[in-house]
């Protein structure tokens, strides 16, 4: 019993240990081009669409949900991300729901609905085909390239 205590008590002596948010959002982003949509369909309904369209797979994954609480109201939010990983170590794609309810997760993108992530070696040159492509789909109003400098909440992004 003694050990135990001592070493309880030596760990919290233990200097604190910093998570370091820019390393952590460079290694998430590093390979990742983001697309902005807006669209006016539920996000079942936009993934059904994007699945004909470009034929992928995307699929809800309930334990990749992320939560948030309103600071004002205290009501839970959860903002569906749905994904599609290509075969072959071919590219992976998140779709994130940008709203629920009045919240938002990127209050600094509010005319967006959606954000599309593709992570892959090549991620500028295939975000940009998908770009041209989304362009012409009837349920997309507007479909535009996203820097991640241009985002200051990027770690709610993180699943």
């Amino acid at each position: 019993m003694k050990s135990y205590y001592a070493l309880v008590k030596r760990s919290t002596m233990a200097r604190k240990q910093v998570l370091d948010n820019e390393l952590l959002f460079e290694d998430y982003f590093s390979d990742a081009a983001l697309i902005g949509i807006t669209s006016h369909e539920p996000v079942y309904k936009l993934c059904g669409t994007l699945n004909q369209y470009f034929d992928t797979r995307f699929v809800c994954r309930p334990e990749h949900e992320i939560h948030m609480q309103d600071k004002r109201s205290q009501k839970d939010h959860y903002f569906c991300v749905y994904q599609h990983k290509a075969p072959f170590n071919g590219p992976k794609h998140v779709l994130y729901e940008l709203k629920c309810d009045k919240m938002s997760l990127l209050p600094e993108a509010k005319g967006l609905d959606f954000l599309w992530m593709i992570h892959s070696s090549s991620s500028d040159c295939q975000a940009q085909l998908y770009l041209d492509y989304l362009r012409r789909i009837p349920i997309i109003q507007l479909a535009t390239l996203i820097g991640t400098d241009q985002l200051r909440n990027l770690g709610n992004l993180i699943i």
